[in-house]
């Protein structure tokens, strides 16, 4: 290890190196399409706030859950822009963690890390757990039969200490063991089979759409501001949760044909297809139910099917609704954690982490060992933890990653002018500070103790760093600190198209 002060050490920034082969040692196979990466976007996105986060935010903000979702949208349409530039110029795995590993050094991007680590594994559980209840409302539907309680439902704390609810959150498990298995086959083949899913799921939200709309009701937006403005921005919080696809595009870096004019492309086609179709679905819903409708907690579970079956008076559509949900929420699971893999994929190259984790397999050309252990991570909040307490967990690394990519544009814009940039930012340099006040809103309506679990879990993630990433990142072996300051390189060849 060089002599280098423990300051140096964690302002020290990872160099711009991009060749044929990108990095030394493992690779990933480059064999996804825009349109696969555009989808993976969407399929990361919608399903997550409309099939089942209204429930716990129009309860939050009323018929103003409206604006919560322009609000989310806009601080994500901002950071998409500022994803957009950082990919184009960085096409590698990682994301948000390698732009703050070559923008402001080490020690941010340990913390960085941190954030996309919880946004990404927390964010598997909670779409599997939501998952589980649209799976159970279609058994009832189509057979008759319910998977127990037991067997359905995560343990929940109770008031006496005893812990109330089942005994463990099945469906959910089962979901995420699935998506591994998807994973560990190839990452073109879970492309194309996401694509797919994402397909029906768009149809299947138009249809609530159009149908939603035919029970529409001016009086379910009367006293639309009710809840006050500290309920918009509550809402906003626990809707950006559902807006993490934008990010999980730019996880696929070094997995996708011709990076720099592609990930600009599917992160930016991915917002407007998501931005459009909240919109319409959550308009629809208070269209078609008022308020107290979504505050019901018997209605939390499934409740856009709830809807439909409502409104037309047959069990139908809302059986056809939860099919569609059923196979497109797979989609949400299969790509946040395939997100979670890349980015530890990323770090684990870095050395911050073992390097077993950075291990590919020769056959599928996948991070095999990678997969299985994030897999069982998530499993088991999936499994054991109560959706409740995962939504805003989720939104606060979300938005602090968010707000380091803002960041990151106006650093590498001061630090590295010369860097090629075939997608360059509208409006620098407004829009990334815009989108770090957006952020910081959002992040100002979240609860107390969202905050507690997040400063907790960073703190862990220092210590582990201080302990071992230090002593084993790869920039050790570099000699020279003018070196890994200095970002010479070359650009990935045209070849790579």
């Amino acid at each position: 290890m060089p002599t280098m002060s423990l300051g140096d050490q964690l302002k020290r920034r990872k160099p711009i190196v991009f060749q044929h082969t990108h990095h030394q040692g493992e690779e990933l196979a480059r064999n996804l399409s825009t349109f696969q990466l555009m989808m993976f976007g969407v399929g990361a996105t919608v399903g997550t706030g409309v099939f089942f986060v209204l429930g716990e935010a129009v309860p939050k903000a009323g018929p103003a859950v409206l604006v919560s979702f322009l609000i989310a949208g806009l601080a994500a349409g901002l950071s998409a822009l500022c994803y957009a530039e950082l990919a184009s110029a960085i096409p590698v795995s990682g994301s948000t963690y390698s732009y703050a590993y070559h923008a402001m050094g080490e020690l941010v991007a340990v913390v960085i890390a941190g954030c996309v680590l919880l946004e990404y594994g927390v964010a598997t559980g909670a779409v599997a757990v939501g998952w589980s209840g649209y799976f159970n409302e279609l058994l009832s539907e189509t057979i008759g039969w319910r998977l127990p309680q037991a067997l359905s439902i995560s343990p929940i704390p109770g008031t006496d200490g005893e812990p109330t609810g089942g005994l463990i959150n099945l469906p959910a498990v089962v979901l995420v063991l699935l998506c591994m298995v998807l994973l560990i086959r190839g990452a073109s083949e879970s492309a194309r089979i996401n694509a797919i899913m994402v397909l029906i799921k768009l149809g299947v939200l138009i249809l609530f759409a159009v149908i939603g709309f035919t029970a529409f009701d001016a009086d379910h937006f009367s006293n639309f501001f009710g809840k006050g403005l500290a309920g918009v921005s509550a809402a906003a919080g626990t809707i950006f949760f559902s807006f993490i696809g934008l990010d999980a595009v730019a996880t696929a870096g070094e997995e996708v044909k011709n990076p720099q004019k592609a990930l600009p492309r599917a992160i930016i086609g991915a917002l407007a297809i998501v931005s459009g179709i909240y919109l319409a679905v959550a308009a629809a819903g208070l269209a078609a139910k008022p308020v107290s409708f979504f505050e019901d907690s018997d209605n939390a579970e499934a409740g856009l099917a709830l809807i439909l079956k409502e409104i037309t008076g047959n069990e139908f559509w809302s059986t056809i609704l939860s099919a569609g949900a059923v196979i497109s929420i797979f989609s949400v699971t299969l790509v946040t954690l395939y997100g979670q893999t890349r980015i530890l994929f990323a770090i684990g190259r870095d050395g911050l982490i073992p390097r077993k984790f950075l291990e590919v397999s020769p056959k599928t050309m996948t991070p095999t060992f990678n997969t299985i252990v994030v897999a069982i991570v998530v499993a088991l909040i999936g499994g054991f933890v109560p959706s409740d307490y995962l939504w805003d967990t989720v939104s606060i690394g979300t938005l602090v990653a968010f707000s380091m990519v803002a960041i990151g544009i106006i650093v590498m814009r001061r630090t590295h002018p010369d860097l090629e940039r075939p997608f360059r930012i509208p409006g620098y340099p407004v829009t990334p500070i815009l989108t770090v006040l957006a952020c910081l809103y959002i992040l100002w309506g979240l609860a107390a103790i969202t905050w507690v679990i997040f400063g907790i879990w960073i703190a862990i993630v220092l210590l582990f760093y201080f302990f071992y990433g230090r002593h084993h990142a790869t920039l050790n072996t570099y000699t020279d600190p003018e070196e890994i300051a200095e970002p010479a390189g070359r650009r990935l060849r045209e070849d790579e198209e």
